[in-house]
């Protein structure tokens, strides 16, 4: 095994497949190859990890904000600490929520407590086609995920309009200087190309890294943090202000959730959940404005959060879906914004 992790980090907008890709990496990957996710979701409660297909996944889960910012920045240092120390991968994938800012993350990778043992590879940007120029412009994260990515996903691409992909690349090339286009659907791309990993070869190329790394106590973790997240330097500084609330349904007729996704008011970005109806279960998927309800194959003990959606936004749409909700069977949990700390 090497003592080189290389790591790849898959970026994009709420909703714009970066959970299929992942998928497709992952059914590509070799057995005789150790590889770890790291899923982070903005929300209280994680949806996406559930949507990870494969038997025996090593995946760290990290929610309730982005890993990038200062939020849960404790989490994921400790996180990558024991992937290096403990783990050992050989491929770490880092799928970030659709809000993050990923511009610190090649610099966190190279934090000396992880003794130069990740080899950072690239970062993907998925695009979702529908909803890009929507979002662009509007939310600050979209356009670093665009300034720092090198790799651009262009999904959905059967659901574009006439010019829609032209635009689309036009405003990645005013924000990106050496933009790689893929138009897919499904994110299907030439895995082969980026990920050494799976040609059969790779073994005998394997790189090491001499000497040990030094075995941190949880004080010595606690402290060295601390001072890193008092760096002046470091961004640890939300990009946009969004909030997170999570419903609990009650009812049994999936008529309710769709007149629900109907009454969303408009500034609801996403919303995501695993709803049962006649003991069949049907997840549930809202992207500014488009939703659907569909039957899914991820078995029921597998569904940690059953018949509970999470919906972001910026917290001026908690009003509307107030209103959305007021009726039938809905018990909400409560607001949470990580940004602030706010969570009532």
């Amino acid at each position: 095994m090497s003592d080189i992790t290389r790591v790849y980090l898959i970026t994009g907008f709420l909703g714009s497949g970066k959970t299929t890709f992942l998928n497709r990496i992952i059914d590509r990957f070799p057995k005789n190859r150790k590889l770890t996710i790291l899923m982070n979701e903005f929300g209280e409660i994680g949806i996406d990890g559930t949507l990870v297909e494969g038997e025996d996944i090593d995946m760290m889960e990290i929610s309730r904000g982005s890993i990038f910012c200062v939020c849960v920045k404790t989490d994921f240092i400790k996180g990558l600490y024991e992937l290096v120390t403990k783990v050992k991968p050989d491929v770490l994938i880092i799928e970030s929520t659709g809000v993050a800012n990923p511009s610190d993350l090649k610099r966190d990778l190279q934090l000396p407590i992880f003794g130069k043992r990740f080899q950072f590879q690239e970062q993907f940007c998925t695009i979702d086609v529908g909803h890009f120029l929507d979002a662009y412009q509007v939310y600050v994260s979209l356009e670093k995920q665009i300034a720092s990515s090198s790799v651009f996903i262009i999904n959905k691409t059967d659901m574009a309009k006439a010019g829609e992909i032209e635009e689309i690349k036009k405003v990645i090339c005013e924000s990106h200087p050496s933009p790689v286009f893929y138009e897919t659907t499904y994110s299907n791309i030439p895995f082969e190309k980026y990920f050494p990993d799976m040609m059969p070869s790779v073994n005998a190329a394997c790189p090491t890294v001499n000497g040990d790394l030094k075995v941190l106590t949880d004080v010595e973790m606690d402290v060295y943090i601390e001072e890193l997240l008092n760096d002046p330097e470091m961004e640890i500084t939300p990009p946009d202000q969004l909030v997170s609330v999570v419903y609990t349904w009650n009812g049994s007729n999936l008529d309710e959730v769709r007149k629900m996704a109907h009454d969303l008011p408009a500034n609801v970005i996403r919303s995501k959940g695993f709803v049962v109806e006649n003991g069949v279960w049907h997840l549930f998927s809202y992207v500014m404005g488009t939703w659907s309800i569909d039957k899914t194959h991820v078995p029921e003990h597998r569904i940690k959060n059953k018949n509970m959606l999470v919906f972001i936004g910026p917290p001026d749409m908690m009003t509307g879906i107030d209103q959305a909700l007021k009726k039938d069977n809905w018990t909400g949990r409560g607001i949470f914004q990580p940004f602030s700390g706010m969570n009532k």
